[in-house]
């Protein structure tokens, strides 16, 4: 039932001349959980907390999908979060991407990440990498990371991620979004979920770029992606391996497809 709060964090890291996130750590090892992490308690342990802190995830892509994926996972206590991107921040950002304003307009979406993290979660580390997911640079990109979360916008790009992913042997939780529609699911290592749905894709970014995606869409398609994550890292819960949710916030529906039994092949 012990709560270390904030301001005490902050005083031992100066009093020892630690980092937070090592005070962080050191409290956890005790059983001692951090008091932003209180409302965590009924559902994550504080073993578990200390599991979440000790992971690192790669979300690549921080625009719309990532923005809001990054910040979950720092509230969540990941605690370190690779963040691939080569954009910077435009005008036509601003309608969804949570770290777009008016003054980041211009700023690498990657540096704007970073700055919203040291704020809202300080003792997360937060690794801005300001460039593009590629087949060549992947293995080094992903390298120490535990989890893989797709946030991108390109199909050709997430078929290289997802072979990356399955050479490495990570697990890749993927998030689609487009207008008022959106999907998720996990591709665990050696499966072959996304080129099962995207099996008929011939070229270009698909359909988002003609639906567009409104404020609401990806904020709701990150959070199902974090969510997949969590149980992942913890090994709770089932995860949507060979499964596609479907969302259509239009009618208010959710469908679960199958898409492929467990050792990956198609359905």
């Amino acid at each position: 039932g012990q709560l270390l709060a904030w301001n005490r964090q902050v005083e031992a890291a100066e009093l020892f001349a630690a980092t937070l996130a090592r005070v962080e750590e050191v409290a956890l090892e005790q059983g001692i959980m951090p008091a932003r992490y209180q409302r965590n308690r009924t559902i994550i342990s504080v073993a578990d907390q200390l599991a979440l802190f000790r992971s690192c995830v790669a979300v690549i892509g921080c625009g719309g999908l990532g923005g809001y994926i990054v910040e979950e996972l720092a509230r969540l206590g990941v605690g370190r979060i690779i963040v691939i991107d080569p954009d910077v921040f435009e005008e036509h950002n601003l309608n969804r991407q949570l770290f777009s304003s008016p003054a980041n307009l211009g700023r690498a979406k990657v540096a704007a990440a970073a700055a919203r993290i040291s704020e809202v979660n300080p003792a997360v580390t937060l690794v801005p990498l300001q460039t593009a997911f590629s087949p060549q640079n992947g293995a080094d990109l992903l390298a120490g990371c535990q989890i893989a979360v797709d946030a991108l916008d390109s199909i050709q790009v997430r078929l290289e991620l997802a072979d990356a992913c399955n050479a490495m042997g990570i697990p890749l939780v993927h998030g689609a979004i487009a207008g008022w529609f959106g999907h998720v699911t996990t591709q665990f290592p050696s499966d072959n979920t996304l080129q099962i749905i995207y099996n008929s894709w011939k070229e270009g970014k698909g359909i988002e770029q003609t639906l567009g995606n409104p404020s609401f869409t990806p904020a709701i398609i990150a959070s199902l992606e974090v969510a997949e994550v969590c149980k992942l890292l913890l090994d709770q819960g089932t995860p949507l391996r060979g499964r596609k949710l479907l969302v259509d916030l239009l009618s208010m529906d959710m469908h679960l497809i199958e898409l492929c039994d467990d050792d990956g092949e198609t359905v």
